[in-house]
């Protein structure tokens, strides 16, 4: 009896589950290739998706009030560029000065978008297809036309992303914090709880006080700032500044929380599990080349996945929907 509660708990838990399914991906990656889970590989896994790691952060928020944003790489993008194209030229040179610039101007590019949806009411997709456009030419502006900055031309700024602190990579302390920070916000303050609101229904949390206007202008919001620390982080960890960079990357992010069980309608959703969602597709995305399997079928595998997730999603939250109602019958 207590072993059926136990398994229960974990079908009945979409973080457990999840928990469970990168487990066993981690054991059949390294029954494949035992160097899979040495910590060197485990420490690269890391660092190579951060950026999508940490803009899931960014997503999970816009996801939750029922929104989407497919401009996050084109802001990335710019903010990226911009710094680049200053450290190449000596403008700056600080480390810290490269990061606040990068997050000013994310940050900037994520309230203009907020403005436009929350303010003048135009639907998220159209809105951020508009600025994907914009921001990702803006970039191209910057680099006068494709021009890009190289390792040599990054200075001390590359040696981020190659820095230990405390036996942890740099870029690795930027992950952990930004999850720490988030769990609390979503989870233990006012704020968290009305973008929750929000999302499940902005109606009712028009009526109880919460302006929703703001809520959207804030979820935008951070999700420029996360894409403008992307955008430093992404100059860092590959130590070159192109305009093109990360182009389509937007998809791996939502997909990402797809995996975690993020609701595309808004309300339902984890920090954990935007976690585990980024984790499982840093892993298969590690784990199909060492299998055999070309950029291809990485991609093709990828989108199967996101359509089986989504069912599974659909399926169980019908489940969950008919065992609530049967609660409140009895």
């Amino acid at each position: 009896m207590e072993k059926k509660s136990v398994i229960k708990k974990i079908t009945g838990s979409r973080e457990a589950l999840l928990a469970v399914i990168l487990v066993l991906l981690f054991a059949a990656i390294t029954a494949v290739s035992p160097g899979f889970l040495s910590p060197k590989s485990l420490m690269d896994l890391l660092k190579n998706n951060a950026v999508t790691m940490v803009m899931a952060l960014g997503m999970l928020c816009v996801m939750l009030v029922g929104g989407i944003d497919i401009s996050i790489m084109s802001t990335l993008a710019l903010s990226g560029m911009a710094i680049g194209m200053l450290l190449k030229y000596g403008h700056i040179s600080s480390t810290v000065l490269a990061f606040v610039i990068a997050l000013a101007i994310g940050t900037a590019c994520g309230a203009v978008v907020g403005m436009v949806i929350s303010r003048a009411d135009v639907p998220p997709i159209i809105a951020t297809m508009g600025f994907m456009y914009v921001y990702r030419a803006l970039g191209y502006l910057i680099s006068n036309g494709g021009e890009w900055a190289g390792a040599s031309a990054l200075g001390k700024f590359k040696d981020f992303a190659t820095t230990k602190v405390l036996g942890l990579n740099c870029v690795i302390w930027v992950i952990i914090l930004c999850y720490v920070v988030f769990f609390f916000f979503m989870k233990w303050t006012r704020t968290g709880r009305k973008i929750y609101a929000v999302g499940s229904n902005p109606a009712a949390a028009e009526v109880s006080g919460i302006n929703v206007r703001n809520i959207k202008l804030l979820v935008y919001t951070i999700m420029g700032f996360l894409a403008g620390l992307g955008g430093a982080l992404q100059v860092a960890v590959y130590a070159s500044a192109m305009p093109d960079m990360q182009q389509g990357g937007e998809m791996d992010v939502i997909a990402a929380c797809v995996i975690g069980g993020v609701s595309m309608s808004g309300g339902r959703g984890t920090v954990i599990g935007a976690l585990l969602g980024s984790l499982i597709l840093a892993t298969i995305a590690k784990a199909l080349p060492l299998v055999g399997f070309d950029a291809l079928w990485q991609n093709t595998i990828k989108g199967i996945l996101i359509l089986v997730v989504v069912m599974v999603n659909v399926v169980l939250q019908r489940v969950a929907d008919r065992s609530a109602l049967k609660g409140r019958e009895m």
